[in-house]
């Protein structure tokens, strides 16, 4: 199972940005889709997951800016940023866990940063 993560960038504070993660390989349909972040010198922060029943969790310093979807192959997550804020700069890790026996693929990370 790969994952590659795409949409960083740079943008300023107030702005939007659109992360998307593939997955591609062979995995279980019921699975969870989601992404960390990582600021240096910070622990690891959970941003939002969606799983596939459909379900979806947030971060609480990101709840009412940030939204996770699939799209109809499910085998894409894609987070859109608004109202982004200096402090969501960080590099963005999406993973996939699968629902039954537990195992973990991580992508290899996407750099965002939010100026003030």
């Amino acid at each position: 199972v790969q994952l590659q993560a795409s949409g960083g960038g740079l943008v300023q504070e107030g702005g939007s940005l659109r992360l998307s993660c593939v997955a591609s390989g062979r995995f279980s349909s019921m699975n969870t889709l989601g992404w960390y972040r990582q600021a240096p010198g910070k622990q690891r922060e959970l941003v939002a997951i969606s799983k596939s029943d459909g379900s979806t969790n947030y971060g609480d310093s990101v709840k009412g800016r940030f939204t996770i979807g699939r799209d109809s192959t499910q085998r894409t997550v894609f987070l859109q940023m608004n109202d982004l804020k200096p402090e969501d700069t960080s590099v963005y890790y999406c993973f996939l866990q699968g629902r039954i026996f537990k195992d973990e693929y991580w992508g290899q990370g996407t750099q965002v940063t939010v100026s003030s």
